[in-house]
């Protein structure tokens, strides 16, 4: 039986090893920590820095979108994955199913608020932004959680530390002219001059 069990045990961790890889390889870094490869941003380009592998956003109103080669930039069903940090009073966002625009909100999908202590607005984190919105603090300033959004067809998740925060599936007949599901692009939001908030190990896993 030792013997067996030995004969077997390569096989077992060959498998499970095959198995983590590709588990792995289905996520899609977005982000390298060093440059803005596949990144644009619009309207303030300066709000976005990098520093210490993460990406600062710090300045005017502007967002960056990701519209390098995975997937052609225009995802459909998708779990995304990003490590944030806010600092105190700090306002952002990341939207998903959306498109580049040169100025002014993202007019396209929907956005996942970023928002531990920006007072001046009741929505806080891993609020389905003025659609299914969340009033609770849910995690302090100055710390990294991981926010997850996932969209499979019409439903959405928005998790923050895989603790579901928002659960929310759009209604068939919903008239909220583009403000709704389709697929497209992400882009992270500068909010204001004096938000700061960080991001980083960005990926995305298409379904």
């Amino acid at each position: 039986m030792k013997k067996i069990a030995l004969l077997l045990f390569p096989f077992i961790l060959f498998t499970f090893s095959t198995f983590a890889q590709s588990a792995n390889e289905d996520w899609i870094s977005l982000f390298d920590g060093e440059s803005f490869d596949g990144w644009e941003a619009a309207e303030n380009p300066e709000t976005f820095s990098i520093e210490d592998g993460k990406i600062a956003v710090h300045g005017p109103r502007a967002h960056l979108f990701y519209m390098g080669a995975a997937e052609n930039h225009d995802f459909d069903d998708f779990v995304f994955k990003a490590d944030v940090m806010t600092t105190p009073g700090s306002n952002s966002g990341i939207f998903f199913h959306t498109q580049y625009q040169e100025e002014g909100w993202p007019a396209h999908g929907y956005e996942a608020q970023v928002n531990n202590s920006f007072d001046a607005d009741p929505r806080r984190t891993a609020s389905l932004y003025n659609v299914d919105d969340n009033t609770e603090v849910i995690f302090p300033d100055d710390e990294w959680f991981t926010m997850t959004i996932q969209v499979e067809g019409q439903h959405i998740t928005i998790m923050v530390n895989d603790e579901v925060i928002t659960d929310y599936t759009e209604p068939e007949d919903v008239d909220r002219g583009t403000n709704v599901l389709s697929s497209g692009t992400f882009a992270l939001q500068g909010h204001d001059p004096d938000s700061k908030v960080y991001f980083k190990n960005i990926k995305v896993k298409p379904l």
